[in-house]
């Protein structure tokens, strides 16, 4: 297909979720997962910063209201680490002055929970073209950085390459992929219509 973006699954963009209510948390980072993304979860701005200490993140999705270091002091902390951290902040408690804060912080998305799944899709879309390159070059010397990638590109090249991994294996791909057949079926139709290979 001409003009499409290269084969290889590109490096996983790494997400760090810091969210202090067990359920939303899991909810965030299995919805993150099937979306594709590398995910590290924290309950806490201190265990979010120890997991950032060996493995930094591309896209912060913080928790205003944490218990101890609140998640605006925690993206400042984060930053003096990693200036180009793109960040996402969820909120059950938003005020005027929080929204002004997260304003001046260049935060992608001031989300008040309980956010629909749509509206953390499209900012997540947005933190990821406002990612610069990360790796210079891939094969053949073609651009191998995430910016610019739609959330549905990442997603796609995900699968393909789950599916490649498991050897064309549909059944294998969508049970660890956490979706169902039909749904990895018509996924994977979409892409051949898009001149994919799908195996």
């Amino acid at each position: 297909m001409t003009g499409s973006r290269p084969e290889a699954p590109r490096p996983d963009t790494r997400v760090l979720v810091v969210e202090d209510e067990p359920r939303l948390r899991e909810l965030l980072e299995r919805a993150l997962v099937n979306w594709g993304f590398d995910v590290a979860a924290a309950r806490s701005a201190e265990e979010a910063l120890r997991l950032v200490e060996s493995d930094p993140a591309d896209i912060a999705l913080l928790d205003l209201n944490l218990p101890g270091m609140d998640g605006m002091e925690l993206l400042d902390r984060l930053r003096q680490r990693q200036s180009k951290i793109q960040a996402i902040v969820l909120t059950g408690f938003a005020s005027v002055e929080a929204a002004q804060q997260a304003v001046h912080m260049d935060v992608v998305e001031f989300l008040t929970k309980p956010c629909h799944l749509g509206e953390l899709e499209k900012a997540l879309d947005r933190a990821l073209r406002r990612l610069p390159p990360k790796y210079p070059e891939a094969a053949g010397g073609s651009p191998s950085s995430i910016e610019g990638m739609t959330l549905g590109e990442v997603e796609r090249q995900h699968i393909l390459a789950t599916l490649e991994r498991l050897n064309g294996n549909r059944t294998a791909a969508a049970i660890e992929l956490g979706i169902s057949r039909r749904t990895l079926y018509y996924k994977l139709e979409e892409y051949q219509k898009q001149g994919y290979s799908v195996g």
